[in-house]
Order: structure tokens, then C-alpha cells, then sequence
């Protein structure tokens, strides 16, 4: 079991504590290692330790990361990696610390976040531009005040610049942003005014869960319905949930906020409800037929930059698969076993569901309406920025897409000239939904919904319905704004514009049915080898061994939807179960080096 493999021991003349962070000899070399346990002398010959690097994981560190190590299926080193140390012995006596000019809070968001601190752990489920961030700023300010630091998370740097100025303006150098950009230098800039107790607020994307920060009093995690949480290599933990067991261990608040929060969330925990936005402005919907960049989307953007607006036009990013969909009624051809898109394979001229395998031939007509011939072609951001370009002169555009935006510094750029109005229209994908707030934005235009809602992903309405109202919300934040959807079925969003809480609820009923989290817990198992045969024969003896436990569901097995990467072939395995200890179990009991285990997958490709 690889979360559990024993450690190596050594001997020390000098006393060392559980968490210390020492210097031993192994092999021709010499590692940093950390003290796992105390034990009696054995009776076979041990090394010794070098020396104390002084470095020590906190209690805490060591039980959070024991539970990610057995939880998420990685060694014990993994996910104490995912951990900084503290250096030195940090027993800073933090002061009060007052906060001038705070932002007032209006009756409702008084009210919400009087509610909150009265939660271990609760929901704030607020719409688009409710004003959650000066609720926040208020809970953040109230630790500060009690001599207490926070941890507040975002899912990508690519909201960062923004809240950095935001929270700069009340905490001053109390406050730091930290994530996977920036430099050596600077993290080392921060850890030391950790631990000189200057720096009380740690901002960022999931890592910053992790820093070495003296009694927790909040953890924030922000837009919480975000993927972006959960971490696609070992441990693969989701920063979400840890950041709940987090509060738990520290004796922490945990606030989870969203305007679209995940059903499991919505389900899960008590809900503080932010209804109304801080600033209302009226928002027209209109739902527009057709696929790619069509006249009436650019007559609206056109009409919008000679008004002096700007605009925002989301792509559904490029998948790996394409899904066989109706111009006429919007459809995506779905299994009949799984209620999920099937995946078009045209060399092999069949489509394919991706959790049961169920397979057939490649349809011509639509099985709802009948329409012929079914489409899957989509457009992506370069293409559509030289359409628009073509079509409206003058207009400056702002790719936003992890093509274009590979670092910090094009990030912080791109903002700053769409901020100033230098130019005129952001366009990209799924970056564009991420919380970001400019006043100007008069025109949302979303496409690919049609696509989004038809993937082969149990999730794929709750994700395409919280698209809609993420980008919808990023307009109309101080002006009146027109929100253009390109859908062929427009009755699967009209019933819900306005109210999300009304989809969650029936999304709920959806879920209890077709037996899905938060219902039921699922795993998957990714099996990889460069010989293919290997790896069949991997996947069959895993299924075997599987069918031994009788309170699982063994969903599907084959080849995975992306069958090859890096030249190893891919197969996987789907289970459910009805509660996590059964499921767990029977994971650890196949856990081994040939297998990958995904615990509360999110993506299936």
C-alpha cells in the first residue's frame, strides 16, 4: 500500500521531536528527511543523523497530510511535500492589529456575515457582484483584531492581480499573494515576514493552503465550484474539501463562497445567501440560434464598441473529444445507460460513452427531432479574434486562453490594458468566468453551451449552467448589459436565469436518481504502459480483484478516452459506492505501482 511504506531509521545523540526536519546519508548521498516517529533502539545497525535543519512540520501538517497520503492515494513524502515547514521556533506574540476604513456593509451583507461567524464551516452562495468580497474583507479584518491570520484561496492566479490591490488597500504589507509564479526570492520574502509576524493574510491560488502560517483563525475559499482545485498529479488532493479538514484540525473558520456553488457544497454544508447584487442594473438575455462567430454576435459587439462598452465573447475551450450535437434542438446524442454525451471516434466510425464503454455506430440524424446531419465542428480563439478583426475596424482584442496568457507578467499586462480601456474585447475560455470585476462591461457573449451541456460528464449541465451565469456576471456590474447565449435549445437555461438555487435543487433530483456524488462517492483507477498488452492485462487482474468486494460498483472499464499519451497506453476503471469506507477499502486493497487511483475524480479523459 504505497500511502503507508515504512520509513528508514537512524540514530541521533542530540533529542529530536516527531516533524523535525533533518539532514541523514543515504545510499552515496544526503537527503533531507523528516522524524516520523520515535522508537526504541532496534537490533540492527542504524546511521546516523547528519544534523537538524532547523525545519520542523507542525503536528497538524503531519496528521493533514497522513489523511491526504491515505485519502488520495500518494506516499507519506508526497503529500508532506505539498507542505512548507516552519523555521525556526516561531513563537511570535501577535498583537492586535486594527484595521482602519474597512468597507461598510450594507443590512444584507451584515446579516451574512453575522451568520458566518457564528459557522464552523458554512456556504456563502451569493450572486454575481453581491458584494462578497467586502464580507471577506470584514471576517478578515476581525481575525486580524483577535490576533489571528488567514488563508484565503482563489482557483488561479489569474485572479490574483486584481484582489491583490483590493486587499492591499485595507491590510497593507499584512497581506501576501502566493502561487506556482512567483519567484524563489520572493517566497522566501514572505515566509520571513511570516515569521516576523508582519505578514497575517496569505492569498492565492491552492498552494497558498499550504504555507507555514501561526494560528489559523479563517480559511476562504473563493468561487468554490471552481475545478481548478483539484490537483491532476499526486497526492490528487481538492483543496476545497482540505481546506475543510484544515479548519477542522486548526479550530478554523471555513467560509466556501460562489455564485454557482457545486451541488456536493450546496448540499454538504449550511448556506448563507447573498440574493441580491450590491448594484442593480438591469441585464437583457437573448438567445441566439446557430454555431460560431455569426452576424448577430458581431453586430452586438460592433454596437457595444462604437457605444463606448466593452465586451467579453467565451469559447468553450478545445476538447480532446468532440460530441456529436443538433443545430435544430440543441441535443447532445447521450448513452442510453449513463446520461452522458458519447464521444465521436471517427477513425474507428463509432461514438462511445466513456464510463460504461458502451458503444455503436455513428448516427446521422438526431434521435430527439429527427433533424439531419448532426454537427461537431467548433470554433477556437484565434479564429474567431480574426473573424471579429475582419469585421470590426479599429477593435483592440484581448486573447485570454492559456495559449496567450502563459505567465504572470502577460497576465498582470492584458489586465491592466483591458482595465485602462486600451482595448476593447476580451475573448477566450474558461479564464474569462474567474470572478473578474471591470465596470465597463456592457455585452457577455457565451457560446459552446450547447457543447458544454452535452460532454461526457455527469457534471456537464451544472458546468454549463454555472458558465452561463459566471460570464453573464461579469457584465452589468455598474451599467445596464445585454448577455447574448448561442443555443439551439434555449428552454434548458430560460427556466433558471436569475436563480440558480432553482437548477441546484433540481440538478439535486437529478443527481439522487443517476446515482452520482454527493449521493454516492466515485473513484477512478488510470492504468498506463507503454505496452498495451501489459496494461490490458493490469486493467483485467484490477477488475478481478475489484469484483471480490460486493458493496462497490464496478461502473466500466476499457481504454481510457484519451487511449495514448507520451507513448503509454491508457485504460481506466470507474467504481461507485454507496458511502467512502467500502470504497476505500477495496482501493487499497488493488493500490500498487502499476495503477493510478483518482479519489472524487473531476475530469474522466
Amino acid at each position: 500500500m504505497r500511502s503507508s511504506a515504512p520509513g528508514l531509521t537512524y540514530h541521533s545523540v542530540h533529542p529530536l521531536s516527531v516533524g523535525s526536519v533533518v539532514s541523514v546519508p543515504l545510499k552515496s548521498t544526503f537527503k533531507e528527511a523528516v522524524i516520523l516517529e520515535i522508537v526504541e533502539k532496534p537490533a540492527f545497525k542504524t546511521a546516523s543523523i547528519l544534523s537538524f535543519t532547523g525545519k520542523r512540520y507542525a503536528l497538524e501538517q503531519m496528521q493533514i497530510a497522513r489523511f491526504i497520503a491515505e485519502y488520495y492515494f500518494s506516499s507519506f513524502s508526497e503529500a508532506i511535500s505539498l507542505f512548507i515547514p516552519f523555521r525556526n521556533e516561531q513563537s511570535v506574540q501577535r498583537s492586535a492589529f486594527s484595521v482602519q476604513n474597512i468597507p461598510k456593509l450594507s443590512k444584507t451583507q451584515q446579516q451574512a456575515y453575522e451568520q458566518l461567524l457564528q459557522k464552523d464551516k458554512a456556504l456563502l452562495f451569493g450572486v454575481t457582484g453581491a458584494g462578497k468580497t467586502e464580507i471577506f474583507i470584514a471576517l478578515m479584518a476581525k481575525m486580524l483584531e483577535e490576533g489571528k491570520t488567514t488563508i484565503f484561496l482563489m482557483p488561479e492566479i489569474s485572479l490574483t492581480p486584481q484582489m491583490e490591490k483590493r486587499l492591499k488597500v485595507y491590510f497593507g504589507d499584512a497581506v501576501a499573494m502566493w502561487h506556482s509564479k512567483i519567484t524563489k526570492k520572493k517566497k522566501e520574502q514572505i515566509l520571513e515576514g511570516i515569521e516576523s509576524g508582519q505578514i497575517r493574510i496569505i492569498a492565492g491560488a491552492r498552494s497558498a493552503l499550504f504555507v507555514p502560517l501561526c494560528d489559523v483563525g479563517l480559511i476562504i475559499v473563493d468561487e468554490e465550484h471552481d475545478d481548478s482545485y483539484k490537483a491532476h498529479t499526486r497526492p490528487r488532493y481538492h483543496a476545497r474539501d482540505v481546506a475543510v479538514l484544515m479548519g477542522q484540525k486548526l479550530g478554523a473558520k471555513v467560509v466556501l463562497a460562489s455564485a454557482t456553488p457545486s451541488t456536493t457544497s450546496y448540499y454538504k454544508y449550511d448556506v448563507v445567501r447573498l440574493p441580491k447584487p450590491y448594484v442593480q442594473t438591469q441585464k437583457r438575455y437573448r438567445f441566439i440560434p446557430g454555431d460560431g462567430i455569426t452576424a448577430p454576435i458581431v453586430y452586438a459587439i460592433r454596437e457595444h464598441y462604437e457605444e463606448g462598452g466593452q465586451s467579453l465573447l467565451f469559447l468553450p475551450t478545445r476538447g480532446n473529444f468532440k460530441y456529436l450535437y443538433c443545430q435544430n434542438c440543441g441535443k447532445t446524442h447521450t448513452c442510453p445507460y449513463c446520461s452522458v454525451g458519447m464521444a465521436l471516434h471517427r477513425k474507428r466510425r463509432h461514438l462511445k460513452c466513456h464510463y460504461c464503454n458502451y458503444t455503436e455506430v455513428i448516427r446521422e440524424s438526431c434521435t430527439y427531432c429527427g433533424h439531419t446531419p448532426l454537427t461537431s465542428e467548433r470554433i477556437g480563439t484565434q479564429e474567431a479574434i480574426e473573424v471579429i478583426q475582419e469585421a470590426i475596424e479599429g477593435i483592440k482584442i484581448e486573447q485570454f486562453d492559456r495559449d496567450s496568457i502563459t505567465t504572470a507578467n502577460k497576465l498582470v499586462k492584458a489586465l491592466k490594458r483591458f482595465e485602462s480601456g486600451e482595448s476593447h474585447l476580451l475573448l477566450g475560455t474558461q479564464m474569462l468566468s474567474k470572478g473578474h470585476d471591470y465596470p465597463n462591461i456592457t455585452l457577455s457573449v457565451i457560446m459552446g453551451l450547447d457543447h458544454i451541456m452535452g460532454m461526457a460528464d455527469y457534471r456537464s449541465r451544472e458546468r454549463a449552467m454555472s458558465l452561463l451565469f459566471q460570464i453573464a456576471g461579469r457584465s452589468g456590474r455598474a451599467k445596464e448589459a445585454e448577455v447574448l447565449v448561442q443555443t439551439a435549445d434555449p428552454s434548458q437555461y430560460e427556466a433558471y436565469l436569475g436563480d440558480y438555487e432553482a437548477f441546484l435543487k433540481d440538478e439535486l433530483l437529478f443527481l439522487q436518481i443517476a446515482e452520482y456524488p454527493p449521493f454516492v462517492s466515485l473513484a477512478r483507477i488510470l492504468i498506463a504502459h507503454k505496452d498495451e498488452a501489459k496494461a490490458a492485462k493490469v486493467t483485467m487482474d484490477t477488475v478481478t480483484k475489484l469484483k471480490a468486494f460486493p458493496q462497490i460498483e464496478i461502473v466500466g472499464h476499457g481504454k481510457a478516452p484519451v487511449e495514448r499519451i507520451a507513448n503509454k497506453y491508457r485504460f481506466q476503471i470507474l467504481l461507485r459506492a454507496k458511502s467512502r469506507m467500502p470504497l476505500l477499502k477495496a482501493l487499497h486493497a488493488v493500490d500498487c505501482r502499476e495503477v493510478e487511483i483518482d479519489m472524487d475524480p473531476v475530469e474522466f479523459s
